[in-house]
């Protein structure tokens, strides 16, 4: 049982992590296309965007351990 849950877990949190990432790519490349004189700001917003974005499957990998080992 604590196998599923780990799986489910981990698999949640990157199914959300994916749809998250899409959607700030997304949204900047659609701002780029609308004002390409601001498209260096808007480059390193999207990475910061998506470093923040990736931190959610880590604490679902680190969720996913402690429900594992515990």
């Amino acid at each position: 049982m604590e196998t599923l849950a780990a799986a489910i877990a981990v698999g949640l949190a990157a199914l959300g992590a994916g749809i998250g990432n899409g959607w700030i790519v997304s949204k900047t490349v659609e701002g780029m296309a609308r004002q390409p004189e601001s498209a260096g700001l808007l480059r390193t917003t999207m990475f910061i965007g998506i470093g923040m974005v990736e931190a959610i499957p880590i604490m679902g990998v680190v969720i996913a351990f402690i429900a594992l080992f515990s």
